[in-house]
């Protein structure tokens, strides 16, 4: 996807894995440091959280969320790397919501707690949620979900996941951040309570396999899906953007957000974008 993006941009850069734990990294971003050729880097967990004291900087939204899924990696004139820690993730799911048609002021309900829950707080933050409601499984162990809230200005509730089922079929959106299967027999509860969320939006973030029990339920239900594919490509937009930047391509262009974005799709088989929703990402 990030290969497909720079092609088409002309940017001669290669974008490639390396697989890390957490005691492992500080060492490998010396390496990054050193070497002196590098412009971003894509952290994924369960790296996200370890790398916020290892950047030199922080955004505000990363800096909120205690969480970094974006390096961004300039050199000054002496030839010293600065580490920007920021996170796309926020952007991914605001414009898979928005691109699905959700407007604001939605009423929304989060599954799970962890770090993906807190992005869809932002989120929804972002659209003026007019209710936010997350399911978790512990509610002791996700007080700091509503710590982070409150520093996002985010009116936040914690419920208990038990009995989920029968209760999201009063919300316009529903984030489920939880892992493939994770939702599975809440699934099945919520197919046999026999709801009906026509009007209503799932943003499932799991997307493999593909679809999830939960989508398929939705779907059944006569709810909208989005795939957490879609999150993917919205972020990943977003670091192309970023890499790009620090690479000496400037800011750019709506044409070239546009390519970026259609490059992107293909490379993950999903649907080009028109040009209304090229600008939302934009």
């Amino acid at each position: 996807m990030h290969n497909a993006a720079y092609t088409v941009l002309g940017a001669p850069f290669a974008y490639t894995a390396y697989d890390l734990q957490v005691p492992q990294l500080a060492a490998f971003l010396d390496q990054v440091r050193a070497h002196g050729s590098w412009f971003g880097l894509s952290v994924t967990m369960p790296l996200k959280n370890a790398a916020v004291d290892l950047m030199d900087t922080l955004t505000p939204v990363a800096a909120a969320l205690g969480a970094v899924n974006t390096i961004v990696i300039t050199t000054d004139d002496a030839g010293h790397a600065h580490l920007l820690g920021d996170n796309t993730d926020v952007a991914g799911i605001y414009n898979s919501l928005r691109h699905a048609g959700v407007g604001e002021r939605p009423r929304a309900a989060i599954l799970g707690g962890g770090g993906t829950a807190v992005s869809a707080i932002a989120a929804l933050a972002h659209l003026q949620a007019v209710e936010i409601t997350v399911f978790v499984r512990n509610l002791e162990k996700s007080a700091g979900t509503l710590e982070v809230a409150a520093t996002l200005g985010a009116a936040v509730v914690l419920e208990s996941f038990d009995g989920a089922a029968a209760k999201l079929a009063g919300y316009d959106v529903v984030i489920s951040t939880l892992p493939p299967h994770g939702a599975d027999a809440l699934a099945e509860e919520f197919a046999a309570a026999g709801n009906d969320v026509a009007g209503a939006l799932l943003l499932d973030v799991a997307y493999d396999p593909w679809p999830s029990a939960l989508g398929q339920a939705w779907e059944g239900a006569g709810g909208t899906v989005v795939a957490g594919i879609e999150m993917l490509l919205y972020q990943g937009v977003e670091q192309v953007k970023l890499f790009s930047a620090a690479g000496g391509f400037g800011e750019l262009d709506t044409v070239q957000v546009r390519d970026v974005i259609n490059v992107m799709c293909d490379a993950i088989g999903v649907h080009r974008r028109d040009s209304h929703e090229q600008n939302m990402a934009g």
